[in-house]
């Protein structure tokens, strides 16, 4: 099969919905499909490293056209650096998570393992968390705070 007459599927989405895992990646694979490579960001209820504390929910928002346009422009990166991946999905939870929830889903698909798909993966995450703006509030027993990101836009971003 002449793989430039593949379509491969492309997802990403800021939701409010709770992520279905294999509704996602049901989304991402095809007839070729033989691996798939994710991260998964879970809400943690306990954190144990720098500040150690407990968390009673994350509220996430995000500028919806302008994060959907950077998962776009990260997905279109992960195809440029790994030339056999098939399908990507980023999709990012928003609104109120309690603990044990699923917020974030990274997923690229390809014929093989040996393929990339766990290192565009880790990519994806990686620049999410880099380009994107989502912004999250921890609440805790302490209170809350917003937790900031590394991220400031380049002029013209």
């Amino acid at each position: 099969m002449n793989e430039k007459l593949i379509d491969f599927p492309t997802l990403v989405a800021i939701t409010e919905a709770e992520l279905n895992l294999n509704e996602l990646i049901a989304q991402i694979i095809s007839p070729s499909t033989g691996a798939v490579g994710m991260f998964t960001g879970i809400v943690r209820a306990i954190t144990t490293r720098n500040d150690p504390h407990q968390t009673e929910y994350l509220d996430y928002d995000a500028y919806r056209p302008m994060a959907e346009a950077k998962m776009t422009q990260i997905a279109v990166e992960i195809r440029s650096h790994w030339s056999s991946i098939e399908g990507i999905a980023i999709v990012q939870r928003i609104g109120r998570v309690s603990p044990g929830t699923i917020t974030v889903l990274v997923a690229c698909s390809a014929s093989h393992r040996d393929e990339g798909v766990f290192d565009a993966a880790h990519y994806g995450i990686d620049r999410l968390k880099e380009i994107v703006p989502i912004w999250k509030k921890e609440v805790g027993l302490a209170g809350e705070i917003w937790v900031e990101g590394d991220y400031r836009p380049n002029p013209g971003e």
